[in-house]
């Protein structure tokens, strides 16, 4: 979480408050000591302090005083409703979603990341007389169906396993059904096809198929969605839509894939 030395910033502090968010917003757990924090950002334990008390003053972050963790705030809700509200990343991506939705006869959705959710910011309906009632803003469990394999198979490797190590995950809906072996056969095939798929695991008769969408520098900032009630003989062709989709929104916002 350093600096480029040719891209050094302006205001030091705000860098690092910055960096604070982002720390919290990618770790694996939902809430962080203030020793981890400031390990990880880089950063002495009496600066960092006074960062977090900053954001908690606006509500950006939380202490639990039992634990005495820290984690991002209700705060950012609002301004990320701004942001769902007024992006103009709904229109960029309405064209792509619109070609995959009408030629699969699906729902297309694209959603971003954001901490352990995937928020989902543009969609469209390839089949009116099925809709599916996912709006604008709706969150998902960043390991939830489809869209959480996806973005768990194209996660660098120490993500990934801090994501892996938790003891809830929903990959198949309720985490008592998880089975890691299934799910590390899973992530391996869709790093191999591009694509994962969900049969009907988080809604019965709805299945999902699901591929990565990278920005700028190849990070990974969401992925394009298509569920519908399609048949499971259908999968690879649905697959090979939301690829397809995914490659044209990654180059359209100027990413690329690892």
């Amino acid at each position: 979480m350093t600096s480029n030395s040719s891209d050094k910033p302006l205001v030091p502090a705000v860098d690092q408050a910055s960096r604070v968010l982002i720390c919290l917003g990618r770790n694996g757990n939902f809430r962080m000591r203030l020793s981890e924090i400031c390990r990880e950002v880089g950063i002495h334990k009496s600066r960092g302090y006074s960062i977090l008390k900053t954001l908690m003053s606006f509500g950006f972050v939380e202490k639990d005083p039992l634990t005495k963790t820290y984690s991002l705030g209700p705060g950012l809700l609002a301004l990320s409703r701004q942001l769902l509200d007024h992006m103009d990343i709904r229109d960029r991506v309405h064209p792509f979603l619109e070609k995959a939705a009408v030629e699969s006869g699906c729902t297309a959705l694209m959603g971003l990341i954001s901490a352990d959710q995937v928020f989902v910011v543009a969609r469209h309906e390839g089949n009116r007389s099925i809709g599916m009632t996912i709006r604008l803003g709706h969150r998902f469990h960043l390991t939830a169906g489809a869209h959480g394999k996806a973005i768990t198979a194209f996660l660098p490797e120490p993500e990934r396993k801090r994501i892996l190590s938790r003891k809830r995950l929903f990959f198949y809906g309720d985490p008592d059904l998880m089975d890691m072996e299934r799910l590390e056969r899973e992530l391996e095939e869709c790093r191999r096809q591009g694509f994962s798929k969900d049969i009907g695991g988080l809604q019965p008769g709805i299945l999902a198929v699901s591929a990565p969408v990278f920005g700028p520098r190849e990070r990974l900032i969401g992925c394009a969605v298509l569920m519908g009630p399609f048949k499971e003989k259908e999968v690879e062709e649905k697959g090979r839509v939301v690829t397809r989709a995914s490659r044209e929104i990654t180059s359209m916002l100027g990413g690329g894939s690892p």
